[in-house]
């Protein structure tokens, strides 16, 4: 275990851990956008900065910044506090319709922004370049659909060439994990549409209640366990229904 001390209250957390941890361990919040607990550490966005006092004086990303025995963090310190709102103005300035970003600014006591508005072809938008659904698609997924594009103003989340994504599996997860609402995703009939990539996939019907679901990424699991492929004809609903009740079975007859 590593101890330090943040805002002035002696925490103690795992060997290896980020900074951002221990402050969530000392009870305090911090705002986040590209941190989730399931990805790797990213640092984008710059929203968790906090000021370390010790054993160097430095501004970081707690998110990403790993804890040292007797580290003294400040969540508070005017540095720390100014970054954080300046940040939070550009996200106000990129994305004024997101209720997402205004309440989050809104807890940091930013209800507006000297960067002015966003051009008018971009008023709508609602993407603040975060990052988590093109990791969550590499890091989790594996499918690697979506990547970013460009640069600058000109920044953006996309497929190759804009056009279907043969890699997408259509689960869903980017849209699971988007924060502000920006990834738009459609079922019509036996088609699973997304809108945001450009890119249709077919969906499956379920072999036990018929409706339909988005086959997924476990190929090689389907591949080693063949007597298992029964299960995979099966939407998630069905499939868990159907493995409780065969434990269940399991149980009552020992």
């Amino acid at each position: 275990m590593v101890r330090l001390t943040v805002n002035g209250k002696t925490v103690e957390v795992p060997e290896g851990s980020t900074v951002l941890q221990a402050v969530r361990a000392a009870g305090v919040e911090l705002p986040t956008l590209c941190h989730h607990d399931a990805l790797t550490p990213y640092g984008a966005c710059r929203l968790c900065m906090v000021a370390i006092e010790k054993p160097r004086r430095a501004l970081v990303a707690s998110c990403a910044y790993p804890v040292e025995e007797g580290m003294v963090v400040r969540t508070d310190d005017p540095e720390a506090v100014a970054a954080r709102r300046l940040v939070l103005e550009l996200l106000l300035s990129r994305c004024p319709q997101s209720d997402f970003i205004r309440e989050l600014a809104a807890k940091e006591g930013v209800t507006q922004t000297r960067f002015g508005p966003p051009p008018p072809e971009r008023a709508e938008e609602l993407c603040v370049l975060c990052g988590l659904c093109v990791r969550v698609c590499r890091e989790v997924i594996g499918a690697a659909a979506i990547g970013f594009i460009g640069r600058g103003m000109e920044r953006k989340v996309g497929t190759p060439f804009d056009i279907q994504a043969e890699a997408c599996v259509g689960c869903g997860a980017c849209a699971e994990v988007c924060p502000t609402g920006a990834i738009k995703i459609e079922d019509r009939g036996d088609e699973r549409i997304l809108h945001t990539w450009n890119t249709v996939i077919k969906l499956r019907a379920c072999a036990e209640c018929g409706r339909f679901f988005a086959p997924e990424p476990l190929d090689f699991v389907q591949e080693s366990f063949p007597e298992l492929r029964e299960l995979w004809e099966l939407c998630p609903e069905c499939r868990r229904k159907r493995t409780a009740s065969q434990w269940l079975e399991v149980i009552r007859g020992a």
